[in-house]
């Protein structure tokens, strides 16, 4: 048909999109989606193409397993690191404690030496007893142990020795008098003790020996 003008008018284009075809009856398929009755060849087409499509799940999931493994090895070496940290730390600052310890209880010793000869001369009495056996809780609540007994074996890792004697009466070196008291916190020895020690008169000789008749 042509126009006015000796052009071609428009055409003019109606699309049915009612669900129901109003001659039939029956529901139409929306555009794009396979008919109820579809041919078992198109279908199978169909699911070969959604295989295809899912074929790479199986690739992302080892991907996914490999980064998983991963991140868990980097969190138990994160992990171990950090415990190791808290052990240097934890033994550090008990280190820390044991010196400051140490170190008080040291200033300390002077003070027990007087208090020690006072109660050795009978001055312990009254309100400087109180103070006294309040300064020994003191030094005991630190840890600190006295020792150096009469009778003692002599050790010099634990006694200082300033006199000297010997006496038949003992088989080893032994401490007879303690002049000062030593002083130990666990293993560790803050001060030793000083002493006088007795030593043996002189060498057993051996059995068998002194009443061997002489070669001739």
């Amino acid at each position: 048909m042509t126009g006015p003008q000796g052009g071609e008018e428009p055409r003019v284009v109606i699309r049915d999109k009612r669900r129901i075809d109003p001659t039939s009856g029956e529901v139409r398929a929306p555009a794009g989606e396979q008919p109820a009755g579809a041919p078992p060849g198109e279908r199978g087409e169909q699911m070969t193409e959604q295989q295809t499509t899912q074929a790479p799940t199986g690739t992302g999931d080892g991907d996914l397993a490999r980064q998983l493994a991963e991140r868990t090895e980097d969190l138990q070496r994160v992990s171990a690191e950090y415990a190791n940290y808290r052990r240097r730390v934890d033994r550090d600052r008990s280190l820390v404690a044991d010196q400051a310890a140490e170190r008080f209880a040291a200033q300390l010793f002077p003070i027990v030496d007087d208090i020690e000869r006072a109660r050795d001369h009978g001055d312990l009495t009254g309100a400087f007893k109180v103070v006294a056996d309040r300064v020994l809780g003191l030094l005991e609540g630190l840890g600190a142990a006295a020792f150096g007994t009469n009778g003692d074996p002599f050790d010099p890792s634990l006694h200082e020795a300033v006199m000297h004697d010997t006496s038949p009466e003992v088989d080893y070196p032994m401490v007879t008098t303690v002049l000062r008291q030593g002083y130990r916190r666990g293993d560790r020895v803050l001060r030793t003790a000083m002493v006088a020690v007795t030593d043996p008169a002189g060498p057993a000789a051996p059995t068998g020996e002194a009443d061997a008749p002489a070669s001739e």
